[in-house]
């Protein structure tokens, strides 16, 4: 008896039938959108409408839907993003080249709280179990942070803080962690000159974020150009946190003979502290006790189509809630900012944010360029063609609510509600300066993914799209891509993340967490360098 060969006693499976092409249009009066499925589309492929693409197309990527001529508006969320560099084709790639970038808007005659605000009904009942402190603010953690006023200093913290983590914490089951806040600032800088106010209060107020419970811990040199009394003026630190002083440990104080007798000074001074943190617990408090910070980074075209606009419908949420968002990165918002003034709850509100813009453009052109340096070759690879459609997807993180006020780089948060903190967009200086304002909670959004982490708080991160979300399953802590394939709504993933932000505020970790993984403070000093 023979047999057939294997190949052909084993049926082949019957391949299955590529997706439907399918792109994602913002607007009725868009004249392009992105493809949608994994991969891109060929040359050839038909959409629903009959549309044809005349070449290949990237996933995230934008087709022309109707034939655009050359030096006509190209409209992405109904907002020119530029004029066609040359005539294009229905079905033709819109690549990075083929759209010229606008001049900034100007910052004069901007509408001013003309966006009827309608007062959004409140949202009771919602709670997390979190860590009341003596000055009245809330945190989701319980750490010792141990500030530091020079990088000088910052290798004998690493040491210690090693030590302490095996030695003295595993004593106090109440705290999560111990961190050192160490940075590159200090010393070897223009002290006083403008602009050098802005790394010195972000140290101070980082040292009093509502994790840490007002147990201040100081490290300094002792040489440094940023004294501690420079850092910590008496007055900075509530009565309330630490009886108004900050427990200090000088390496070059005459008492220290050697290096281990600087790491033992420094340990003894932590026991102490973390004797403190030890005693308090989680308590339940209500959801406007949260401080939510929000930003993105590797963004790409979905960016602006599922995570961030989940993350606006999530926004009002925690609004009506009476909890405080804030949302920053002022290139990555400069191009909206006639959208954000008629957004403004008072002139003076609009007046602070158009004065912060006009800051940063003149920092900017200090430097040689303007707000086109923004956008990378990841952003780019992802479909945003520059930093004006960038801008248009990174402002619906900030949901419809009105913007109640605004922050400067590096100050601290005096008001609840929805709030502009200006920031560069640097994910890590973004982060450092939303930590010193005294968010208690992150949420990042990624197209292109990033590890990115914090040390002081959680970092909640979510993906824009399905294919990131399963690649990297123990990075990302949500899925917004369900948005584009149609198996959720914006409304669906934004109460989703509202959940999540409750459960993560009552100590369950994020993958972040759970990895260890977390950026360096990133200070932003705009003053020089000696």
């Amino acid at each position: 008896m023979t047999t057939a060969p294997l190949a052909a006693a084993v049926s082949a499976p019957t391949p299955s039938p590529s997706p439907m092409p399918r792109y994602i249009r913002m607007h009725d009066n868009d004249n392009v959108a992105i493809v949608v499925n994994d991969g891109g589309l060929p040359a050839g492929a038909v959409f629903g409408d009959g549309l044809v693409l005349r070449e290949a197309v990237p996933q995230g990527h934008k087709v022309a839907l109707v034939d655009i001529a050359a030096g006509a508006p190209v409209l992405r969320y109904n907002v020119a993003i530029g004029t066609a560099a040359r005539a294009l084709a229905a079905g033709s790639w819109i690549a990075e080249a083929e759209v010229v970038m606008p001049a900034a808007r100007g910052l004069e005659n901007l509408p001013v709280g003309t966006r009827g605000q309608q007062a959004l009904e409140p949202l009771e009942g919602y709670t997390f179990e979190g860590y009341r402190n003596a000055d009245g603010s809330v945190g989701t953690r319980n750490i010792l942070a141990i500030t530091t006023t020079v990088q000088c200093v910052a290798g004998v913290v690493e040491h210690a803080v090693a030590r302490i983590k095996a030695e003295l914490l595993p004593k106090y089951p109440n705290v999560d962690d111990v961190v050192g806040l160490e940075h590159t600032y200090g010393c070897g800088v223009a002290i006083d000159a403008p602009g050098a106010e802005i790394p010195i209060r972000t140290v101070r107020n980082i040292s009093m974020n509502p994790n840490f419970g007002g147990q201040a811990m100081l490290v300094s040199l002792g040489c440094e150009k940023l004294q501690p009394a420079r850092l910590f003026p008496k007055g900075s630190i509530p009565i309330a946190n630490n009886g108004g002083e900050v427990a200090h440990v000088c390496l070059q104080d005459q008492a220290h003979v050697g290096f281990m007798s600087m790491v033992a000074s420094i340990m003894q001074t932590a026991d102490r502290q973390l004797a403190q943190l030890d005693l308090r617990r989680r308590e339940t408090c209500p959801a406007s006790e949260l401080v939510v910070g929000m930003q993105c980074g590797g963004s790409d075209a979905f960016s602006g189509v599922t995570a961030n606009p989940a993350l606006g419908f999530a926004t009002d949420l925690l609004v009506r809630a009476g909890a405080t968002v804030m949302f920053s990165e002022t290139t990555e918002v400069r191009d909206g900012i006639d959208q954000l003034t008629a957004r403004a709850a008072s002139p003076a509100v609009a007046e602070a944010m158009i004065a912060q813009m006009a800051w940063y453009d003149a920092y900017l052109t200090r430097g040689g360029v303007d707000r086109s340096a923004n956008t990378t070759p990841g952003n780019k690879k992802g479909g945003l063609s520059n930093i004006v459609e960038k801008a248009m997807g990174s402002i619906v993180k900030s949901g419809s609510s009105a913007i109640s006020g605004v922050l400067a780089p590096g100050e601290k948060l005096t008001r609840k509600g929805l709030i502009y903190a200006a920031t560069p967009a640097s994910d890590f200086i973004c982060g450092t300066l939303q930590l010193a304002a005294g968010m208690n909670l992150h949420v990042f959004t990624t197209g292109r993914g990033t590890p990115y982490g914090l040390a002081a708080v959680p970092v909640i991160k979510v993906a824009t799209r399905t294919e990131l979300a399963k690649r990297w399953h123990d990075l990302m802590d949500l899925d917004a891509g369900t948005i584009a394939s149609g198996e959720a709504s914006i409304a669906d993933v934004g109460w989703e993340l509202f959940h999540m932000l409750l459960a993560v505020a009552s100590g369950r970790k994020t993958w972040a967490e759970q990895w260890k993984l977390h950026n360096a403070l990133v200070l932003f000093n705009p003053a020089p360098v000696t």
